[in-house]
């Protein structure tokens, strides 16, 4: 008897444990499904055309996939809310139109036609989030009328969180550099979300300029704080170094390289400062005078960075001894205030309205993050004796009589004329045609645009932060090695080298093309497309749009489309097209 109680109470144990893990299986059986589902949801665009939600100014926009709804006759349809934005800006972009044309006219330029849709969208997308567009943003467009697809699409890049983390690490770089900076009094990742933040509030620019520079506390409490204290490992007292910071800020937020006149004048005749009407040489003293406005700005234990009166002494070459230096700026004196902490003056004479120098630098500085090139030959380098073209001006005197509002910036340059030009034409172009913008410029792509390119067109639907954390962090790694890899320059990121042998080997045989080409029913668009494409003309149509961001013409479509008839294997031809054609020159260079 006790022996039969014994074996019914381990049966019971047993049968216990059986359902339980059964439980378990089951549920990530459903987790797994539901997943599964998320991921390749959005395949499938059915019988009607794709449309969009009704389009809020507030927060990002998100498209879907359902038929319009009828808008009552008190309420802005969707399609309407971008059209408006587009009319508020038409007498500021004729002018700015107008400056290119008049010297395409004066030099008898040739202009290339306009672009479509898709090539102008997928622009849009490189130079504000740093990837190629989804598939799923695609179709959401093509249910809108061609004349506002555009227009939709970049009224929610602007709102998308992706759009303000991307810019957020652009100009990260630009501000503290692309190094982690000294142990503990540098935080460049709460420096990067507090610019994110700036930026999705669409904070003014000079706002966010004089926040940098007159910045005090700490680098944990107060994020702007890490402008300076990037710089404290630079002595051995673990203070802040104003060399540094006055070369930061002459490239930065004027866009003049002084920093060659630390240790000598000018004698070359490259640096130009002074008024417009009486230009001259640099001098060492104009740099020093330049850094000894950081020279009050002093850590204080755990209070952090804190104004103190302190003088700047630097000993000039030639001379014996050290000499106390003054605070100066290298033009525009009298823009300058004479009363006030040395910071504080120098904060409003960076962001003076009069002080063109600095307008232009920003616009300088956004176009080449639209474009992939900056309008003069450096982004960081505008000579204040270069002559610059009309239309910088233009940009740079509506930036300044606007508020310095950076998105009216983005959505200017995004909606003039040489935005919106093929890079293909029925004449012959040459350099001089991209130099006059008259064709949009051919530009490589930076390593984290072709990661993230390569990342997005393995996925259907949109990387985003609404992507399960696995696909997020698999992003977030991927990016990060890939660009270790491939090469970061760093703060120089917007000057265009040539690519490398080593750089074509890791795009031809690296882990990313092949880890996200191939075939993973669970993550990778590759076995999406095969298992719910309809034929194989769909197959290849959709390839294209998601790594290329076009249709095939009638030649690529012949060409893949008889390898697939001809393929034994047709998840394995997918692979190699869609290796093909992340190894293909087009996707590595905006066009």
């Amino acid at each position: 008897m006790k022996e039969f109680i014994l074996s019914t109470d381990g049966n019971r144990i047993m049968f216990r444990k059986l359902l339980s893990v059964t439980g378990r299986l089951a549920l990530l059986l459903v987790i797994a499904l539901a997943v599964f589902g998320y991921l390749v949801s959005g395949l499938d665009e059915g019988d009607s055309a794709s449309a969009a939600r009704d389009y809020r100014n507030a927060g990002p926009v998100k498209l879907t996939s359902a038929k319009p709804l009828p808008q009552p006759a008190t309420q802005a349809s969707a399609s309407q809310a971008p059209v408006a934005k587009r009319s508020e800006l038409s007498e500021a972009l004729g002018s700015i139109d107008r400056c290119f044309e008049e010297r395409w006219a004066k030099d008898d330029i040739e202009i290339a036609p306009p672009a479509d849709w898709l090539t102008v969208s997928r622009r849009l997308s490189l130079a504000l989030v740093g990837a190629g567009m989804s598939l799923q943003e695609i179709r959401e467009l093509e249910g809108r009328p061609e004349s506002q697809r555009v227009d939709l699409y970049l009224e929610q890049l602007l709102r998308d969180p992706r759009h303000h983390d991307y810019w957020a690490e652009r100009f990260t770089r630009v501000y503290v550099g692309a190094e982690d900076g000294p142990f503990i009094a540098f935080r460049r990742r709460r420096f990067r979300l507090w610019l994110s933040d700036a930026f999705a509030a669409n904070q003014p620019y000079d706002k966010l300029v004089r926040s940098l520079v007159t910045a005090e506390g700490l680098s944990t409490d107060r994020p702007e704080v890490n402008f300076l204290t990037v710089t404290q490992n630079s002595n051995k007292e673990g203070e802040l170094d104003p060399i540094r910071l006055a070369a930061k800020t002459s490239r930065a937020f004027i866009g003049l390289r002084i920093d060659c006149m630390q240790c000598h004048d000018d004698f070359l005749g490259n640096v130009s400062l002074g008024d417009r009407d009486a230009l001259r040489d640099g001098t060492q003293k104009d740099f020093h005078s330049l850094a000894a406005f950081y020279a009050s700005a002093q850590v204080n234990g755990l209070q952090g960075v804190r104004t103190d009166a302190r003088d700047y002494e630097y000993q000039f070459l030639n001379d014996d001894k050290t000499s106390t230096v003054d605070p100066k700026v290298p033009y525009g004196a009298h823009l300058l205030p004479k009363d006030g902490k040395p910071r504080e003056r120098l904060a409003v004479w960076l962001t003076h309205p009069e002080n063109k120098q600095a307008a232009r630098a920003t616009v300088n500085r956004v176009w080449a993050l639209m474009f992939g090139r900056p309008m003069t030959a450096s982004v960081d380098n505008i000579p204040l004796n270069a002559e610059v073209h009309p239309a910088m001006d233009a940009l740079a005197d509506d930036f300044v009589k606007h508020g310095f509002d950076l998105r009216r910036l983005i959505r200017l340059i995004a909606y003039s004329r040489p935005f919106g030009l093929d890079s293909e034409a029925d004449f012959e172009i040459t350099e001089q045609h991209e130099q006059q913008w008259s064709v949009f410029p051919l530009v490589r792509l930076r390593p984290e645009q072709v990661a993230g390119s390569v990342i997005q067109a393995a996925r259907v639907k949109t990387v985003d932060r609404d992507s399960s954390l696995i696909i997020q962090l698999m992003k977030f790694g991927g990016v990060n090695d890939f660009v270790t890899r491939y090469g970061d320059i760093g703060e120089d990121e917007l000057n265009q080298d040539n690519v490398t042998i080593t750089q074509r080997l890791i795009m031809l045989n690296g882990e990313l093309v092949r880890e996200y080409g191939s075939a993973n029913p669970a993550l990778n668009a590759t076995s999406h497309i095969s298992m719910f494409s309809r034929n194989d003309e769909d197959i290849v149509e959709t390839t294209y749009l998601c790594v290329l961001n076009r249709f095939p013409d009638d030649d690529e479509k012949l060409i893949f489309v008889k390898r697939l008839a001809d393929s034994k294997d047709r998840v394995a031809t997918i692979e190699d097209l869609y290796w093909v054609l992340l190894n293909s020159s087009e996707l590595a260079w905006n066009h």
